[in-house]
């Protein structure tokens, strides 16, 4: 009630206010009015602008808040990425840093490998440089333990009597004796060859007793004069004092086609990994492949026994050409067809209408070059198999030649002839200035001559050249002279019970 007659009186109040205005308003003059009108409407204006303003300034200070509150977002975006990224490539470069670590170990351990494997070789100072010369040798341990162990080895070698050196030869292997040994042919290959049981038995014994293959050309030091002609002197080779050395060479690696049905390897090749081994036509008729053969097996063996090589040698390959090399139809002689053209080659030639020579050489080279790589050598055995010291001037010309245009191409050329048949240019005695045939070797760049002698070991090394005997460990050898093979191996033990032949020392 009270508060109705309160808003009564306020309403007349304002009633009599706007009364007094009007009455006010009444009395003032146009000008006055108009002033005052005016007046009220700048009022208004400013009024408005400033609500103006005030919007404004609200949208403005909205506008900033949404800003900041945008970059604050984008900045926490922007951060958290960053370290996302940092994260990210941190981990990276631990991984690359342990994959570093990892690398420099499997480097190292590959390093001590090789060096490990110089040394067995006896290659004591290739080893030792190997290792010194890597970038971490100062920090690490095991390399300066290995080299420590080998400088103290190195100074228990002795040195080896060149004049005591053996040189052995083999012809190829008989797989089967009993078609080796069989047939025409059986009776002489009885005498000349050797099956894959006596080689294998052969190797196993002079290893265990000692013997250490190296090269021909390990014994010699090679100069130069002030003419560029090639120097001989002896050589050091240092061995520990239990052993022996020896030189290792093969007559007749070509497969000639008298061999075809007589349980011998066909040719060489190379196996899925690129190392030589051998074809193989078993009595069946079906092709093989595998170890069959000197080359594989000695490879074999040494992989095993690393230490039954001189810093990796190998032996020398006596080569001829006239039915191709390695079981290979390299012969020019096979493309062209001259009239006198040998009835096997003709034969072959009708069995294989494919033949083409460059591709019988391509594939000769190829696996010449991985037999070289293995650590194996070439040699001449003159073309045509030739009686060295029967045979005329004009004719070595004409076979060697023919050696060199045919073989020598394949198989990177040679400075070493291993005469065939066991014969030599002189019967004794050293090659002299007036030997023709000496002096037109020489001439074509052959300075190792190698004969077959009946001794234990004979070597003559002189300022122009290097010659050596060597002693056939073959079927003859084993049946008539054992004792002369005794200090390699027992002839009883060693000698194939399946050869036509008994045990010589029985």
């Amino acid at each position: 009630m009270k508060e109705e007659r309160r808003n009564i009186s306020s309403r007349r109040e304002n009633t009599r206010a706007t009364g007094r205005n009007r009455q006010e308003y009444a009395s003032l003059s146009e000008e006055e009015i108009e002033r005052r009108r005016k007046a009220r409407s700048a009022r208004r204006k400013r009024e408005a602008q400033r609500r103006r303003r005030l919007i404004l300034l609200e949208m403005a200070a909205c506008c900033v808040i949404a800003l900041l509150l945008a970059v604050v977002g984008i900045s926490a975006v922007v951060k958290s990425h960053s370290s996302k990224v940092n994260q990210e490539k941190q981990v990276k470069q631990e991984e690359q840093k342990a994959e570093t670590i990892q690398q420099q170990k499997e480097g190292d351990s590959n390093v001590l490998q090789k060096a490990e494997l110089m040394a067995q070789q006896y290659d004591y100072d290739g080893a030792i440089e190997l290792l010194k010369s890597q970038s971490d040798f100062s920090s690490n341990e095991e390399m300066q333990t290995a080299v420590s162990e080998y400088e103290k080895t190195k100074e228990t070698l002795v040195e080896v009597n060149l004049d005591e050196v053996t040189h052995v030869f083999y012809h190829s292997l008989v797989v089967d004796p009993k078609r080796g040994f069989a047939g025409t042919q059986g009776a002489q290959f009885n005498m000349w060859m050797t099956t894959v049981s006596e080689f294998n038995k052969i190797n196993q014994s002079m290893y265990d007793r000692g013997y250490v293959l190296i090269r021909l050309r390990d014994m010699v030091k090679e100069t130069k004069d002030e003419n560029g002609n090639v120097k001989f002197e002896k050589a050091k080779i240092m061995l520990p004092p239990d052993k022996k050395a020896f030189v290792l060479s093969l007559d007749d690696l070509s497969y000639y086609h008298s061999y075809d049905g007589y349980g011998i390897a066909s040719k060489m090749i190379l196996d899925e990994e690129g190392k030589p081994t051998c074809e193989y036509v078993d009595e069946n008729g079906e092709t093989l492949t595998g170890s069959y053969d000197c080359v594989p097996l000695l490879d074999d063996f040494i992989e095993e026994h690393p230490d039954f090589s001189y810093k990796g040698a190998r032996g020398m390959i006596a080569l001829t050409g006239y039915n191709g090399i390695l079981g290979y139809r390299t012969d020019q002689s096979y493309e062209d067809r001259p009239d006198d053209l040998d009835d096997d080659k003709v034969e072959w030639l009708n069995e294989h209408p494919d033949f083409n020579l460059e591709t019988e050489r391509k594939e000769a080279k190829k696996v010449a070059d991985a037999m070289r790589e293995e650590g194996w050598e070439f040699a001449s055995h003159t073309w045509g198999h030739q009686y060295i010291a029967d045979i005329s001037l004009e004719k070595l010309q004409v076979d060697t030649q023919k050696w060199l245009d045919n073989v020598a191409p394949l198989v990177g050329g040679t400075d070493t002839i291993i005469f065939a048949h066991g014969q030599d240019l002189v019967s004794g005695g050293e090659y002299t200035a007036d030997n023709e045939k000496y002096n037109y070797l020489k001439s074509q760049g052959f300075d190792f001559f190698c004969n077959v002698d009946g001794t234990k070991y004979w070597t003559q090394i002189t300022e122009n050249y290097v010659r050596q005997g060597r002693r056939n460990l073959d079927g003859y050898r084993m049946y008539h002279n054992p004792d002369m093979v005794s200090d390699l191996f027992d002839a009883s033990e060693v000698f194939d019970k399946e050869r036509p032949t008994p045990v010589a020392s029985e």
